[in-house]
């Protein structure tokens, strides 16, 4: 029962209840990777939006590619992975689907735990992406973190969850 007030190519502004929000019209898939060497995978791009470089977990979203408009949340999931990081999962198990922004948003993004890591090649993402990877021990994590923050990165919080889940991983794959 949303009034749709503007359609853009990724996003659409609706309206319900006299609530706007924002919706997508793919999916968000967030990757959970840590090396053999036990170092957690995270990339660095610059976000036009906030106007900042941050510091996130490799995420993508599913069947936005031409052609692979029907590629299942796994697929996309390993693609991306690959794409932004240069490292593939030898299995991808499906986490929680959780809000991003429940005030703003009908998005939910879908946790993917990547595991038996081979990197195959330097990362970076597409055509359209300027990425810098990181592989960050898990001893070093926290610091490292607010370091980056100290010096002007936005963290995305989606690391803190995908750190959590790390220690406490959910009960099982495939939760909503």
């Amino acid at each position: 029962s949303a009034k749709t007030l503007y359609t853009g190519r990724y996003l659409v502004l609706n309206e319900r209840d006299d609530w706007e929000f924002v919706a997508r019209h793919h999916p968000v898939a967030a990757i959970i990777a840590w090396t053999p060497n036990d170092e957690l995978l995270l990339v660095e791009q610059y976000r036009k939006p906030i106007e900042k470089t941050t510091i996130e977990i490799p995420a993508g979203l599913i069947g936005d590619v031409d052609g692979s408009e029907q590629e299942s949340m796994l697929d996309a999931a390993g693609r991306e992975l690959e794409e932004e990081t240069g490292w593939r999962a030898g299995s991808l198990k499906q986490g929680m689907s959780v809000p991003t922004s429940a005030g703003l948003s009908s998005e939910y993004v879908i946790f993917v735990w990547a595991e038996a890591l081979v990197q195959v090649g330097p990362g970076g993402g597409d055509a359209s992406e300027d990425i810098t990877v990181h592989q960050i021990p898990r001893a070093e994590i926290d610091v490292w973190l607010e370091n980056r923050y100290h010096q002007g990165y936005a963290i995305d919080p989606k690391i803190y969850a995908a750190l959590y889940w790390s220690q406490h991983p959910p009960r099982s794959h495939g939760a909503t």
